[in-house]
């Protein structure tokens, strides 16, 4: 630990190093979260091409794997989002001492995307609407589900244009707090460029799966690098808020 490094650490009192280290446990969970995410994609079928566009087929897939029908809603997004926040925190914590103004408004842009994501999230009330599904008594009812799903689909479908604006807002708030670390001297600059980066190909995944459907094989050029670069990432900065926190730590 070098003389300029230890300065850097004797700016923060106890409870801010509290926080640093909330944000460094919270970024490593989310790391783990992301590694289930290529796990699950490529080992139970999380391909977005095989995914059914229908409602009962929707229904299907939640009646015989459950856990797979709220993977391909995005509900481990939600989650490893969720816990994203303190990491998030942390970050703008750091850069605060310093004046950084867009460090603030990464973190807002954060919360809000985050928010947005959450409340259209429908993977819970379409596992709900499966189980009404294969319940139903009457065909009328199967159809009045089928019809409440669909609606649920065009809403907050991975890839949906309800589902973009979450995506969005929480992509460019990491492109610029990747920014804020780039010019903020606390996190390593390789740390910075390989958010920019890793982010934004997974903007470009998402912008092209949302409007140019029919080319999704050209999506997952981008979503595959961009997915292990944000992970790196993730893992650089975690490092880097637990050794703030006063461990040793340090990338």
């Amino acid at each position: 630990m070098d003389t300029n490094q230890n300065g850097i650490i004797e700016n923060y009192n106890h409870s801010t190093r509290i926080f640093f280290l909330l944000g460094a446990i919270a970024g490593l969970i989310v790391l783990l979260g992301s590694l289930s995410d290529l796990v699950i994609g490529f080992t139970m079928g999380g391909s977005l091409t095989s995914l059914s566009q229908t409602a009962v087929g929707r229904f299907e897939q939640f009646h015989s794997n459950w856990l797979l029908g709220l993977y391909n809603m995005d509900m481990l997004n939600v989650c490893t989002t969720l816990i994203m926040i303190p990491a998030f925190y942390g970050i703008y914590t750091a850069h605060r001492k310093i004046g950084n103004p867009l460090a603030l408004f990464s973190l807002i842009i954060f919360i809000i995307g985050t928010a947005y994501f959450i409340t259209n999230n429908t993977a819970l009330a379409m596992l709900d609407l499966s189980r009404k599904y294969f319940t139903a008594s009457t065909p009328g009812d199967k159809i009045l589900f089928s019809a409440a799903g669909t609606e649920l689909l065009v809403r907050g479908a991975h890839g949906g244009l309800g589902s973009f604006l979450g995506f969005f807002l929480l992509s460019i708030s990491e492109l610029l707090l990747s920014f804020v670390m780039l010019f903020g001297k606390i996190f390593s600059r390789v740390n910075a460029i390989i958010g920019i980066i890793g982010v934004s190909f997974l903007l470009i995944y998402s912008i092209i799966i949302t409007f140019v459907p029919s080319a999704q094989s050209l999506a997952v050029i981008f979503a595959a690098p961009g997915g292990i670069l944000a992970m790196i990432w993730i893992f650089m900065f975690s490092l880097k808020l637990f050794y703030l926190s006063g461990r040793k730590f340090y990338i």
